[in-house]
């Protein structure tokens, strides 16, 4: 399994990342996960492209995670495209019906089909996927992908605060992805800071290859080692910043 970070913001832009979105790839699975402003032009500067990606996965309906879903059905419209499914959380539908509603000449132009999920475990586009609930300030979920038997699993936080359940979830996976947003002085809720994390990573006893921090506001920039330092007074193994492009195999 391949994972391409095409973006690795937030909901403020800083003009070096593009809001939040992951290309997963296996064999000739492919699959996206959110779809914020910006993931569109990462998605088209891969090999795979948007004429690649038929199934999109939300982990919740926030501006930041769904801003490019029109546009992505726009593109692979006029690509000759003729499909594409959009999987997501409850609400999901009434997501894309009111998209829609606004902007209806997109209305029947491609063949859009809609799923709902729920804290579960299912299949889409040819990955296993397990989802859980996240503490956010919106019904929100994680991930946890594999791709046939045997596999080492990648699970994504999506946004979250830090807290035991989430790092238990992430038990065993060769590669977390995991919101880290602010700097430790930034009084957030919804959303952990470094001490914040890596104290619930280190009590938790959770084995994780690798840690990427994402979904990283402005108020990150230049502030890398610190909050790496903040992290390691806690949990001491393998934590990396995420970055636009950034490409990593699990195998």
């Amino acid at each position: 399994m391949r994972v391409t970070f095409l973006g690795t913001g937030a909901a403020m832009p800083s003009g070096r990342r593009a809001q939040t979105g992951l290309l997963l790839e296996a064999g000739t699975d492919t699959l996206l996960v959110d779809c914020g402003s910006g993931v569109l032009n990462a998605l088209a500067r891969t090999d795979t492209g948007y004429e690649g990606v038929s199934t999109v996965l939300l982990s919740h309906h926030h501006l930041d995670h769904v801003a490019d879903l029109l546009p992505l059905m726009k593109a692979r419209w006029l690509a000759g495209a003729d499909y594409l499914e959009i999987v997501g959380p409850q609400g999901t539908k009434d997501l894309l019906d009111g998209l829609l509603s606004v902007f209806e000449y997109m209305d029947g132009r491609i063949d859009l089909r809609v799923r709902e999920i729920g804290e579960e475990s299912f299949s889409v586009a040819g990955f296993d996927v397990e989802a859980k609930e996240t503490r956010h300030s919106m019904d929100c979920l994680a991930y946890r992908f594999t791709h046939g038997a045997d596999t080492p699993a990648f699970t994504f936080s999506a946004d979250s605060e830090a807290f035991t359940g989430l790092a238990n979830f992430a038990d065993g996976s060769a590669i977390l992805a995991h919101d880290c947003s602010f700097p430790d002085e930034v009084d957030v809720s919804n959303h952990p800071t470094p001490s914040q994390l890596g104290r619930v990573l280190a009590e938790s006893g959770a084995d994780v290859g690798r840690v990427y921090l994402t979904h990283l506001y402005p108020h990150t920039e230049g502030r890398h080692e610190e909050m790496l330092e903040s992290i390691g007074e806690y949990y001491d193994d393998d934590v990396r910043f995420a970055r636009d492009g950034l490409t990593v195999e699990i195998e």
